[in-house]
């Protein structure tokens, strides 16, 4: 899972759920949640290492979110912006805030003395007590750029999917996406033993191309999730073909495919095939039909936890774990 989306729908998992936490004994108190949680968003910037999706699920659950923004730390302030600003440095179209420079502060340090991105998350919800144990899908670089034709000197060119996504607002003449690292890579301790243990698996109303695609760019990703003995159950994350939240609908398009639950039902494709799902959850106002895949149409609208909540019984009760 990934971003703004992925978050809130963890609030609702953890709400059904519980926290998770561990006792004495170090047993799970209560049902113990693993999310395996993108990567291919982060970048370097400023000397400092930024994992965007990540920093959104731990401040979500951890109720440090601005939750107007869906995305930084809430009552931010903005000196060291403006101060680099002043310098003239680059780039200019990131902005850092203050409160979230020291997590990145500390992840960059951790990593630069050799722990793995896995322990450094592990580290750092510590402090926030997000009740969801967050895995990144891998601890090596698998980052997501863009295939673009530069709007200065009309020459393609590839850029980090954050300067797309950011300085662009993804308003570019846009060819293809690369997951640079991705085929290297190797998933962290913990990925794929947690999908292959698990009750069930639930694919988040996340971005199907640079959220839940760049995990599955991830080696041993897919092959897991087509032979876990739990079911594989999806949520749409577009509305009456708009998407949820986000720029899905520009990442479809790149791809070709249409932003309606059908065709990425269909983009994802049936376990009894090639593909991943087993069941595919959709809006109740929306309809799908996906061959070998049994489709559900149910309120997707996260609009608090409680709500969210349902959603995730409904995934849950299709994978046959409640």
């Amino acid at each position: 899972m990934g971003g703004v989306g992925g978050a809130r729908f963890l609030q609702g998992v953890r709400a059904l759920l519980g926290s998770g936490d561990r006792n004495d004994r170090g047993q799970a108190d209560e049902s113990e949640i693993t999310a395996v949680v993108n990567v291919g968003d982060d970048v370097w910037m400023h000397g400092l290492r930024i994992c965007p999706d990540l920093d959104t699920c731990m401040y979500t659950l951890g109720n440090g979110i601005d939750t107007e923004r869906g995305w930084g730390r809430v009552n931010e302030t903005w000196s060291a912006k403006e101060e680099l600003a002043a310098y003239g440095a680059e780039p200019s179209w990131f902005g850092l805030g203050d409160r979230d420079i020291a997590t990145h502060l500390i992840r960059t340090r951790m990593l630069r003395t050799g722990y793995p991105l896995s322990a450094v998350t592990e580290a750092l919800c510590d402090r926030w007590k997000p009740g969801v144990r967050l895995l990144p899908v891998t601890d090596d670089r698998s980052e997501t750029h863009v295939v673009i034709t530069d709007p200065v000197d009309d020459e393609q060119k590839a850029i980090h999917f954050q300067e797309w996504w950011v300085r662009h607002r993804a308003a570019v003449t846009t060819h293809s996406f690369a997951f640079v690292g991705a085929e290297q890579a190797t998933a962290a301790d913990g990925v794929l033993e947690a999908i292959e243990t698990a009750d069930a698996v639930v694919l988040a109303p996340s971005n199907p191309v640079v959220s839940i695609g760049a995990i599955l760019e991830v080696p041993g990703i897919r092959g897991a999730l087509r032979t876990t003995p739990a079911k594989v159950v999806g949520l749409s994350p577009v509305i009456d073909g708009k998407p949820l939240r986000g720029m899905a609908d520009e990442c479809l398009s790149v791809i070709g495919v249409e932003t309606t639950a059908e065709a990425i039902g269909r983009h994802y494709g049936a376990r009894s095939s090639t593909g991943i799902l087993d069941t595919w959850l959709v809006h109740s106002t929306d309809t799908a039909d996906v061959p070998g895949v049994d489709v559900r149409s149910i309120p997707l609208l996260m609009t608090d936890p409680s709500t969210t909540a349902e959603m995730a019984r409904a995934a849950l009760q299709a994978a046959g774990a409640l």
